[in-house]
């Protein structure tokens, strides 16, 4: 029975808080929709644009351009930024909106005489509050009365449950029995579990001054990062800037030059002309110059990352993984070491029933296998012989009040089978028991009715000696005369560390003194181990397939980490090396650099182990993932180039991560690797053929004077060709699903440039062929004739020709594959999108007039246009068989 506690009076209760604080946790300072905003303002490739459109504006007003010049590059930048911020917004929005759905935590404490629910930020210290299995320890605090079992993972990364006892009750009455308790061995830290047992803590620290509350001062202080992809976006950032610039410069000078010795003549000719003139050229060059600079800077990246990610967030939420930083998937693509957490990841996280073997030695993995005669009467020994009290009133949730570790994972292994069998045994009643005790290690009950047995369950070694018969599959008693055969498999099970049960029966009464039956039916014996997730060897493989060296992190033994790690194909025979926590801190940081690329699994690991391998990996130019759920896994899951925090993890350790698996699940861990992958090649893929259309415009705007057309594309058509190959070509690209080629690759180098040798190559002939199919549209004379010879009606021709070129080369961008319908039916809005894109340009070049300097086009000069811009696919089509040739492997843009 527990004692009566009066607890704080409420005038108590605000003197605690104004004197010790509330047991509010200080979180994360956390960004504003206008913080987000201002920082995708000051991204280089927005100033550039910015800059541009300032300048275009200015010209407007000054009567040298049109209106409408600058919204193009206005409605560019506003996308750009509030795509990517309404995106990163949205997602940390839904983050909290999770975490908040499993915040309103209330405890049961003491309050003026009674026992009231208070929210979990109320409590103060000096409250005393009550506990059971299942709570989580709400603040440190002391055990004052009870005995509990405590899970303290969260906090020390330890699975195995510790207990706890009051510290000294020797102010109870003289001569009742006490517990002399170390201080270690009382106190409980907040976020711990209660496994088993009840009790009463008192509060003596709350909030930041927790150990909870404290360790997230090291995550504030964790070194922010910059992904790969940001370090190489800014890198090419510059690169594309300076390509801008000095394109935009050339065709200034081209202009110039063009109006001073083609046009005019001669220097001198031309200074004789007017001074509008000559102003109305210099300033026609200066802003075409604006005009290639903003057609060279790919302003829709940004939009087609964030379109990109936002896409795949979505699904990848589907598949329990929630992405709460934009640019946390983007780097799980170049991970090349993933340190893992075995508990709760590669493991189920708690003790499960791993194999059930008859007495006769038949061995069931799954309940649904055993045959019924033989479970109705396992059933019956299992459940009239336990402490537990089994709720089934939520089968789906079932709960085992006050069964221990093993218990649990015995009944949760039987619960459905409860649930049908309900009603199999009614009537029977329990009239004596023996319970369970760790000198004794057996229990017993003594059951009346319809059977008239004494059940027991224990340790083997305490049992089959006693066993004289066993239970064959239909329920039949049997002679046992192949113990050496039970306790032989026994042996080979301890080598993988499992835990054993034996049940059996007796028709003996219970004794006196509470000794064993001198003869026992053996029912069974239960397996256990903490079991491996299905699916994880398969997980596991597809890591290591693509170039991911996986080391798992665990609490166990060598023995049994090294047992689990070859069960899931973690460990290879020979060269992979095992160590403890403690053979790695003896090692230097040299030492472990050098034994690092061969190690597999670290057994006893603490917490504090993860820092340092992060370290010792960065050092090695590696790229980083860490998984964690406790509270110490939360700097370490910071300072990684990835965290990966688990679902059931503590709520600092998911703030400190990019990325929260919502299942615990390794194999979600591999889901995100694939979509990062598929991210930076759907990035990849938009550079080509962003880049291509951008090296075509160029090379046409600088020649077309030279080849008698001043502006073969007007400012508007350019701004309409880099507005809709931005924004909706970006989009369909994003759409791109993942390729399981793509596992089956290296981890692209954090150091390797984003732009490869066959990108370029790709760019480069790609525009340049565009280019010179566009001179040759505009010089050829047939081709001339095909638009009824009129000048006007070839510019609106070739218009349309240049959009449909670059339309077609998306064909060509998406995939490095010969067949360029490869993975297409995954990405149903491409086609939708490239459908819409031909539509709207027909539309356009009706409707645009004036303002986009077209005329209407008979339905036979658009079937040429068709024709001649489709030629680029063949082109792409050779460069890629000629590549394939040359290099002899695939495509890293598959």
């Amino acid at each position: 029975m527990m004692m009566e506690y009066k607890g704080l009076t409420e005038k108590q209760v605000a003197a605690s808080r104004t004197k010790n604080g509330s047991n509010e946790v200080t979180t994360l300072e956390r960004e504003t929709f206008f913080d987000k905003l201002w920082n995708n303002i000051k991204d280089p490739i927005i100033i550039i644009l910015i800059v541009a459109l300032g300048i275009t504006m200015i010209l407007a007003v000054l009567g040298f351009a049109s209106w409408y010049e600058g919204i193009g590059i206005a409605i560019a930048v506003v996308i750009a930024i509030l795509v990517a911020t309404w995106s990163e917004h949205r997602n940390e929005t839904t983050f909290q909106q999770l975490l908040e759905d499993a915040s309103p935590i209330t405890v049961k404490t003491f309050r003026s005489g009674h026992l009231i629910k208070v929210m979990i930020r109320d409590l103060v210290v000096g409250d005393k509050v009550l506990v059971q299995p299942g709570d989580m320890v709400p603040a440190d605090g002391t055990l004052l009365e009870g005995q509990l079992e405590l899970n303290q993972a969260p906090l020390t990364g330890e699975s195995r449950p510790v207990k706890k006892y009051p510290l000294d009750i020797s102010k109870k009455k003289k001569g009742e029995n006490t517990v002399h308790a170390h201080e270690e061995e009382s106190t409980l830290p907040r976020s711990a579990l209660i496994v088993d047992g009840k009790g009463v803590i008192e509060i003596t620290a709350v909030g930041d001054k927790t150990m909870y509350g404290k360790t997230i001062k090291e995550i504030v202080s964790a070194e922010d990062r910059l992904s790969p992809l940001q370090k190489k976006l800014s890198v090419l950032g510059k690169q594309i800037s300076t390509f801008g610039y000095v394109g935009a410069i050339l065709i200034a000078i081209s202009i110039m030059i063009y109006h001073i010795f083609i046009d005019v003549g001669s220097l001198s000719a031309y200074a004789a002309l007017e001074a509008e003139e000559i102003v109305s050229h210099v300033v026609l060059a200066i802003t075409l110059a604006i005009i290639i600079i903003v057609v060279a800077v790919p302003e829709g990246l940004p939009m087609m990352i964030a379109a990109v990610l936002s896409l795949n967030m979505r699904k990848l939420l589907k598949q329990n993984v929630l992405v709460r930083k934009l640019l946390g998937i983007e780097t799980t693509g170049s991970l090349t070491v993933l340190f893992t957490d075995k508990t709760g990841t590669i493991t189920k996280g708690s003790l499960s029933v791993y194999d059930f073997f008859t007495g006769g030695l038949k061995k069931y993995t799954e309940l649904n296998q055993i045959p019924k005669p033989f479970l109705s009467l396992l059933l019956y020994a299992v459940r009239f012989n336990t402490s537990a009290i089994i709720d089934l009133s939520d089968p789906k949730n079932p709960t085992f009040l006050g069964a221990n570790s093993t218990e649990r994972a015995i009944l949760n292994f039987l619960y459905p089978s409860f649930d049908r069998k309900k009603d199999a045994h009614k009537g029977l009643k329990t009239v004596d028991t023996i319970p369970f005790s760790s000198s004794r290690k057996f229990s017993a009950a003594q059951v009346k009715g319809k059977h008239d047995l004494t059940l027991v369950k224990g340790a083997p070694e305490m049992l089959l000696p006693y066993c004289n018969f066993y239970l064959d599959e239909k329920g039949k008693k049997q002679p046992l005369d192949h113990m050496e055969d039970i306790e032989k498999e026994i042996v080979n099970l301890s080598k993988r560390e499992m835990r054993f049960l034996v049940v059996a029966f007796s028709e003996e009464d219970i004794s006196a003194d509470h000794s064993l039956p001198s003869s026992l039916t053996l029912v069974g014996l239960f397996a256990l181990r903490d079991k491996i997730r299905k699916k994880i060897p398969l997980a596991i493989e597809l890591a290591r397939d693509a170039g991911i060296k996986v080391v798992m992190m665990t609490g166990d033994s060598k023995e049994t980490a090294k047992a689990i790690a070859k069960d899931v194909g973690l460990l290879d025979e020979g060269v992979g090396k095992v160590i403890t926590s403690a053979e790695l801190s003896e090692l230097s940081d040299k030492e472990l650099k050098g034994i690092l690329p061969n190690l597999q699994v670290i057994a006893r690991a603490l917490p504090t182990d993860k820092s340092r391998l992060i370290k010792a990996a960065k050092d090695l130019n590696w790229v980083v993932g860490m998984t964690g759920d406790g509270v110490n896994d939360a700097p370490a899951v910071k300072n990684a180039d990835v965290g990966f925090a688990m679902g059931s993890g503590t709520e600092m350790t998911k703030e400190s991560s990019d990325i929260v698996i919502l299942d615990d699940n390794f194999s979600s861990i591999t889901q995100a690797i694939l979509f990062g992958r598929t991210l930076f090649k759907s990035i990849r893929k938009f550079l080509v053929f962003q880049l291509s259309i951008n090296v075509a415009a160029i090379i046409v705007a600088w020649l077309g004077p030279f080849f008698g057309y001043e502006l073969p594309l007007t400012m508007t058509q350019l701004l309409w060709i880099n507005l809709i190959m931005d924004t909706l070509a970006g989009i369909a690209i994003a759409g791109e699903y993942p390729s399981s080629r793509t596992m089956h690759e290296e981890p692209i180098p954090k150091d390797a440039p984003i732009i490869t040798r066959e990108m370029w190559v790709a760019i480069l002939i790609q525009g340049i062929s565009m280019a010179v199919l566009s001179l040759a549209f505009l010089k050829i004379p047939w081709i001339k004739e095909l638009f009824r010879g009129d000048e006007e009606v070839l510019l609106t021709a070739f218009f349309s020709f240049f959009v449909f070129i670059a339309n077609f080369n998306t064909f060509n961008a998406r995939t490095q594959c010969m067949n360029l319908f490869d993975n297409l039916g995954n990405n149903k809005n491409f086609i939708i999108i490239i459908t819409l894109i031909f539509i709207i340009q027909v539309i356009f070049t009706y409707f645009g007039g004036e303002v986009l300097r077209t005329v209407p086009l008979h339905p036979k000069e658009w079937l040429y246009i068709i024709g001649f811009s489709f030629v680029i696919i063949p082109i792409d089509i050779l460069r890629k068989f000629i590549w394939k040739i040359k290099e002899g492997k695939s495509s890293r843009l598959e």
